[in-house]
């Protein structure tokens, strides 16, 4: 027959175990979360690292831009954004055709389809002119389209 101190000692020890079981595997998960979120870390470093060194290398893979010449500067050209899309809604708000809206800018209407589709790009007085247009309303477009027709300055 057992000793009753060694049954003692085997259920004491079985009851330690079990303890530590339950204590241990939740260090465990809290240490395995740990290191998952140091991983996600780790990539989201690495990858605003690299994000940071990529235009460097833009920057200087491309020749620096050649200064404008005075007669760019002159006609305005870089004080306006244009987009194609941008010119394209204004014009059909405004109620007009290429022919009179190329009237109003001083271009041509296959000129003003060639920059609504992208295929061309207006120069600095036609970029100034469709700014002009951006802000006007029906009443006044329709009559400086009238002055223009009849031949008169607006």
């Amino acid at each position: 027959m057992p000793n009753i101190a060694s049954v003692l000692k085997v259920e004491i020890v079985r009851l330690a175990r079990k303890e530590l079981r339950s204590e241990v595997d939740s260090i465990r998960k809290a240490l395995a979360a740990a290191r998952a979120e140091g991983a996600a870390l780790k990539r989201r470093v690495s990858e605003l690292e690299r994000s940071l060194r990529q235009p460097a290398r833009v920057a200087h893979a491309r020749p620096p831009s050649p200064s404008p010449s005075p007669v760019e500067e002159a006609d305005g050209a870089d004080k306006f954004r244009f987009r194609a899309s941008g010119m394209a809604s204004n014009r059909k708000r405004l109620g007009l055709s290429a022919a009179d809206f190329g009237l109003l800018v001083g271009a041509s209407g296959q000129s003003v389809y060639a920059w609504e589709q992208g295929k061309a790009r207006p120069r600095g007085k036609n970029l100034a002119a469709i700014a002009a247009l951006r802000g006007v309303g029906k009443r006044e477009v329709v009559e400086r389209l009238a002055a223009l027709k009849s031949g008169e300055q607006p």
